[in-house]
């Protein structure tokens, strides 16, 4: 079975090939393409990073996508001030977004922005860097309101659904950084910086304002962890939930027949066919008692 994205790569060059899509002629967005093909986000942003890749179409700042070939000035090598550290990181996070952490490469943002690839080393010191700085640039998407919600509940609360709206944005982003191994970049410590001030007047000790903070961010990581893996999936074995689930079928059937596993079982049967682990719900799922566990430690008197 041809992949959804492939199918939407080959429908575009068919278009440009049969000149109903001229030099010029504005591709339509990531969004668009989900909505008319029924595919998720990440599998159109797939499509339109492949075209840009072969060099079908390209992106230019505030116009989007369009037929490539229009004008020669278009077509030109950037100079190096059209080469900017903000244009590759932008890029580089609409790849990545795409098609994950895996799929990103120099070459691959060169092909993007139309430049030599070595010329992007005089931006960036390579992909280590490039993914920091990515990374720095995706965690300050979301900023805190001023003022801030009275009580730490609800500042807690805030922060969580802001990180897990960034990860939910860009999936490749919780799995840059190691829980034992932070990345030091300014705009995640803001993040910590908001929770712990979160905890200001109480009497807790450092260890413990730190572990709990850190429990909160690797709370939100762990569920964040399974998004890319999801969209991946999703973009590239064009079966949808309901079809996995039918296709495992045969093997649940198995293990409830086994007789060996009768609680698992019974769960299942339990669930019905309106269940469906919806990562989002999960998520919330689990906030409230991951606060109401901590509310014994920030607050035991209450």
């Amino acid at each position: 079975m041809t992949p959804p994205y492939a199918r939407i790569v080959a429908d575009v060059k068919r278009r440009v090939a049969e000149g109903e899509l001229k030099p010029g002629d504005r591709i339509p967005s990531t969004r668009a393409l989900a909505r008319d093909w029924n595919v998720a986000l990440a599998t159109a942003a797939k499509a339109l990073t492949l075209l840009a890749q072969e060099g079908v179409i390209t992106s230019e700042p505030r116009v989007g996508s369009t037929v490539a070939g229009a004008d020669p000035a278009r077509e030109r090598v950037p100079t190096h001030s059209d080469l900017t550290r903000e244009r590759i990181v932008r890029v580089a996070i609409e790849i990545a977004d795409a098609e994950g952490l895996a799929a990103l490469s120099m070459r691959g943002i060169a092909a993007r922005t139309g430049a030599a690839t070595m010329s992007l080393y005089r931006h960036v010191g390579g992909k280590e860097d490039l993914v920091r700085l990515m990374a720095d640039a995706a965690y300050g998407e979301f900023g805190y309101p001023d003022p801030s919600p009275e009580g730490w509940r609800a500042r807690f609360e805030l922060s969580a659904r802001g990180l897990w709206g960034l990860y939910r944005r860009h999936p490749w982003l919780p799995h840059v950084t190691a829980l034992t191994r932070p990345l030091v970049v300014p705009n995640l410590m803001r993040h910590a910086e908001y929770l712990l001030a979160a905890l200001d007047g109480s009497e807790l000790d450092a260890p413990t304002r730190q572990n709990i903070h850190v429990l909160v961010y690797n709370y939100v990581q762990g569920v964040a962890v399974h998004l890319e893996r999801e969209a991946q999936q999703d973009a590239a074995g064009g079966m949808g939930d309901d079809e996995w689930m039918a296709a495992q079928g045969p093997g649940l059937a198995a293990i409830r027949d086994s007789g060996a596993y009768p609680h698992f079982s019974a769960v299942i049967a339990g669930l019905g066919d309106d269940y469906d682990l919806d990562l989002d719900a999960f998520f919330e799922f689990g906030l409230t008692p991951l606060l109401n566990g901590l509310a014994t430690i920030i607050e035991p008197s209450a």
